[in-house]
């Protein structure tokens, strides 16, 4: 049976992790250093950092502070945030990553997945995409949800799997920060067009919503959220033992 896995969600402006609703009106939360030593040692299975404004400013990851963070940790750690080329990728995989997200990067050149797949291993490049419905239809949002596409999401994240993606960040803003429950909706209709990890991220408010993600959706692999976990609104010892009074398989 597979372990389901939470994960802790650092979004980073300027070296500090900020949290905003629907992506919008970020306040200041904590040192990432801080608040990832925090979680690696209180039971999260893995870790994200995202450099939230680095692609929508066009500019490349601030790496000291990430590898700072990648020192202080012993769990997996996933990071995105303005990766565009394949030297992005090595920049961060060399701090200490295990794994690179690319959402922005990837619109621009799709070519991108293929390439780093081919180089890092499928297991290394995970497809984060930001959707949200415009008009009934799920659309792909770029440049930290600023920018529509006009991509439909569910085709294109099934192309970037195809592409090599290894594992799939699901992010609704239509649930980003308004800690309703996750979108099932939109979780569902990506679960079943791929065969790789799919992470559900945003909306998130209460423990609650983590047995409903997994006992309603079993092909999602990890419930990911961001400030019930940084207000301490939901400990994640407390989570897990929920979760497993639940039946659903996790960590202790």
């Amino acid at each position: 049976m597979i372990t389901k896995r939470i994960i802790p969600c650092l979004d980073v402006r300027n070296g500090r992790v900020v949290k905003g609703v629907n992506f919008e009106g970020l306040s200041d939360v904590s040192s990432p250093i801080e608040l990832g030593k925090y979680y690696s040692d209180n039971g999260a299975d893995e870790l994200v950092f995202y450099d939230i404004t680095a692609s929508a400013e066009g500019r490349a990851l601030f790496t000291d502070i990430l590898t700072e963070v990648a020192k202080t940790i012993f769990i997996p750690l996933t990071v995105g945030g303005g990766i565009n080329t394949l030297d992005d990728f090595d920049r961060v995989l060399k701090c200490g990553a295990d794994k690179v997200s690319v959402n922005s990067g990837a619109i621009r050149d799709p070519e991108l997945i293929t390439k780093a797949a081919k180089k890092y291993g499928d297991q290394c490049v995970v497809i984060s995409a930001d959707v949200k419905r415009v008009d009934g239809v799920f659309r792909v949002f770029a440049k930290g949800g600023r920018e529509n596409t006009g991509m439909e999401a569910i085709s294109w994240i099934k192309s970037c799997v195809d592409r090599g993606a290894g594992e799939v960040v699901l992010n609704s803003i239509d649930t980003d920060g308004v800690k309703g429950g996750f979108d099932l909706e939109m979780l569902r209709a990506v679960s079943d067009v791929v065969n790789v990890p799919v992470i559900a991220s945003g909306g998130a408010g209460c423990i609650d919503d983590f047995v409903t993600l997994f006992n309603t959706l079993p092909k999602v692999d990890a419930g990911l959220a961001a400030s019930i976990f940084h207000f301490g609104e939901v400990e994640i010892p407390e989570l897990k033992k929920v979760l497993q009074k639940n039946n659903i398989n996790v960590r202790l």
